[in-house]
Order: structure tokens, then sequence, then C-alpha cells
């Protein structure tokens, strides 16, 4: 049987102006998975990325510390079909309408960095009201859009994969739980509660034969337990 591990990028900048950097904890939980790769003597046949920045950099920084122990890496693959939702586009389109029952909705996702908290509340609200279908908007990717389109990235890698190919998939916390929906066939609010705990950098590896693909394990961060550094274990 082949394997995909898709692998979430290390921890963004949230928070900030750009949110799509690493942050220099993300860097240092890439370089970590990457020598905790070599050190299982796990090899690749292919490296896939979505072509955000924090997906690719994370697996460039991964694959240096991957390399310098004599590992060869393959040419890193771009599919945005493995790029995350919007969450930016979703918050815009959604919130007006949260107001009313949550008027201090505005101020906390303003102050996102000093109310953790309350962001990740009022955000799950948001996203269950995505995933829903009732609040679509023209011109946004809806939930169905967004797991048709991942569904099509993952259908790729399989109608070009060898049976015994081993793939890594550097992606977003989004993407691997519109995957998990479509292969675990558990619903949509089911799988976003999993999403939340899925750790940056963490391991989720999907096995294959053909077009049959299971899932073998999920959100594994031994790279980071291992350390005893809890700073490294984040979730965002």
């Amino acid at each position: 049987m082949g394997s995909i591990y898709l692998i979430r990028h290390g921890q963004a900048s949230f928070g900030a102006d750009d949110y799509d950097v690493l942050s220099p904890i993300g860097v240092q939980q890439a370089q970590v998975l990457g020598s905790h790769l070599a050190d299982l003597g796990l090899t690749f046949d292919r490296c896939v990325s979505g072509d955000l920045r924090r997906q690719q950099h994370t697996a460039n920084a991964a694959f240096e510390s991957y390399s310098a122990q004599g590992l060869t890496v393959p040419e890193l693959e771009i599919d945005s079909a493995f790029n995350e939702f919007d969450a930016d586009a979703i918050i815009r389109a959604l919130l007006p309408d949260l107001l009313d029952s949550e008027p201090e909705a505005l101020d906390i996702l303003r102050n996102a960095a000093q109310n953790r908290g309350e962001f990740q509340r009022i955000f799950a609200l948001i996203v269950e009201r995505w995933l829903s279908g009732t609040y679509d908007t023209p011109g946004l990717e809806s939930w169905l859009g967004f797991v048709e389109r991942v569904q099509g990235g993952l259908q790729r890698l399989l109608e070009t994969a060898d049976s015994t190919h081993k793939i890594a998939v550097f992606t977003s916390g989004g993407t691997i739980t519109a995957l998990l929906h479509l292969i675990t066939r558990m619903p949509a609010t089911q799988a976003f509660e999993l999403n939340w705990q899925i750790v940056n950098t963490s391991l989720n590896h999907l096995k294959f034969r053909g077009r049959e693909v299971a899932l073998a394990s999920f959100n594994s961060h031994t790279h980071l337990q291992l350390l005893k550094a809890p700073q490294l274990i984040t979730f965002r």
C-alpha cells in the first residue's frame, strides 16, 4: 500500500498583520519535524505543498534538517488544492449577521492575540454557520466548494501515484479536516471538533490502494512531545 503524510504547517503569525508567515516557533517546529523524519529513516517519493507561504516554508525548513542527515528530498510540487480555506473572507462575510447575538465579536476579532479564548469561541460560531450552507455568499468559497477542491487535489495524487509511493503533503488544519470528512464520512461539524485539536507540524497518515484511502493515524506530534518543551505544542 502507498502512504500519504498530511503535515500541518508550523505556527503562523497569529494576531500579526500578515498571518501567512511562520513564527520563530513555527520554524523550529518544522526543523524538529525534519530531523524526526530523518531519524525514522522515512523516505519520500513525492513532496507536495499548497501555495501558501506558511505551507511552503514549513516544507523547506523541515527538509533542510532532513537533508542535512544525508537523505534525498524530491522537488517540492505546488498544488493550491491543498490551501486552507480563506478564514478572513469567511469572517468578513458572516460576521455581520452574528453581531446581534454577539455584539462584542468585532472587538474580540480585532484584538485576537489578546483574546485567544474568545476569538476561538467566535470563530467556531462563524465556522459552524459556514458549514451549514445557510449563509453562503456569492463569491465566497462554500464548505461544499472547499471540500470539492480538496477532493480534487487528493484524486490527482492518487491518479499519478505508484502503489508503493510515500508522499508528503504540507497543508493546513482545515484541509486536513476536509480530508478526514471525506475519508471517514464523519459529519462536518464533528470533523471540525477534531480540527481544533490539530497540532502545528503534526503528522496525519493515510494509506491508499488505487483510489481507496483509509486513515492510519491522526495528529501525531511525537517529535514535539519528546523535546518536553510545551511551548512548541501549538494549535494556530
